[in-house]
């Protein structure tokens, strides 16, 4: 239950507007330290690269792979840790699993972990917010993100957190200075934006409710795009969808109308064709939302709302600080339907599973 002397969603918003600072103090603890130079030196060099996760995580886990291919050009993607226990053939025969939980006790990325080992191919490196978690025993090394950790049920902070770690470790990995250089300086570049971009999704959230969220992304955006939509359904309990922008037009269009939102996460790759779906969509009548670095004069004839980030950053580098109005969005939605989002319905912070096979562990619910 909610004390009653908290307002609706205090720990979320605050938690939101802590990234910035707490990507900060991430990476200055990874820097003083030097974990990433000392554990990119001792990474496998051989197999496939699997991230693998639960629900955020999972979203986490895609543009984490996403990154890792486009920088280092090794073979990765992402795969929910369920499919390892339910569909295990589906693994490449050499691997180099990386576990993703904010908790460290996400049953099915324990047993995920447990299963690896059996099959002696154990997880190279795991990531959470948590200290002394069961995930400590299921990889080779263990990054800890403890000053990211949050109060509130669903992830934010922590989410966009451990995904700048990954991204560069990534980056130190294939040498990518400039890459590096980028997300060091993100949130320096993020903070003066906050309230900016939290003032525009606030007169968005304000102006109305819509029927169905529909967020679009392709490449490393397509993650975010996930995330988003998981952010608007976990926090205000909206219907809420995510396809890559351009499949969008196989069929999903048809949903289109005056009563859907549709956010677009647009890409400097792939520019032109996704900015040919925004047109579309505006046509048929949608209601649209774009995030995106820097905006053209047709971008803002499509666009019904807007937000540009302007960080002189490498595209993917981006995908942590687009992440945020997709969470902002859900805490507005939320509030404005009367939820806490501190304290979405049916969700708890961690989730026991009566047919866990690990006794004491349980499931992020975000």
């Amino acid at each position: 239950m909610s004390d009653s002397t908290q307002k609706p969603g205090m720990h979320t918003r605050a938690e939101i507007f802590s990234e910035p600072e707490t990507w900060k103090n991430c990476l200055d603890s990874l820097e003083l330290t030097g974990e990433l130079q000392t554990l990119r030196k001792s990474l496998p060099s051989e197999g496939e690269w699997i991230f693998v996760g639960c629900g955020s995580s999972y979203y986490l886990a895609l543009i984490a792979a996403a990154t890792w291919q486009l920088l280092t050009d090794e073979p990765a993607r992402a795969i929910p840790a369920s499919d390892i226990l339910l569909f295990p053939k589906m693994l490449p025969r050499v691997c180099r699993p990386v576990l993703i939980s904010r908790s460290g006790h996400t049953s099915e990325i324990i047993e995920a972990g447990n299963y690896l080992r059996s099959r002696k191919q154990p997880a190279v490196l795991a990531i959470t917010c948590g200290i002394g978690t069961p995930i400590d025993r299921e990889a080779e090394r263990i990054i800890h993100l403890p000053q990211a950790d949050e109060k509130s049920t669903v992830m934010t902070r922590s989410f966009t957190s451990m995904l700048l770690v990954l991204q560069l470790l990534a980056a130190e990995r294939a040498g990518r200075s400039e890459f590096a250089r980028g997300i060091s300086g993100l949130s320096g570049q993020m903070q003066p934006r906050m309230q900016e971009i939290d003032a525009t999704i606030r007169r968005l959230a304000d102006e109305r409710i819509f029927a169905d969220y529909v967020f679009l992304g392709q490449g490393p955006f397509y993650g975010v795009a996930q995330e988003a939509m998981l952010k608007v359904k976990e926090m205000s309990s909206s219907y809420a969808q995510c396809f890559h922008t351009l499949e969008f037009r196989h069929g999903p269009k048809a949903i289109v109308s005056a009563d859907t939102l549709v956010t677009f996460f647009l890409s400097e790759s792939g520019f032109e064709s996704e900015l040919s779906v925004l047109r579309e969509m505006k046509e048929l009548g949608a209601a649209t939302l774009v995030i995106t670095n820097t905006a053209t004069a047709a971008v803002r004839e499509s666009a019904d709302h807007l937000i540009e980030l302007s960080l002189s950053v490498p595209e993917a580098a981006r995908a942590a600080a687009a992440v945020i109005p997709g969470q902002l969005l859900g805490y507005y939605t939320g509030l404005r339907k009367g939820f806490d989002p501190d304290h979405p319905r049916n969700l708890t912070r961690v989730v026991m599973l009566a047919s866990s096979s690990v006794g004491d562990s349980g499931r992020d619910s975000a």
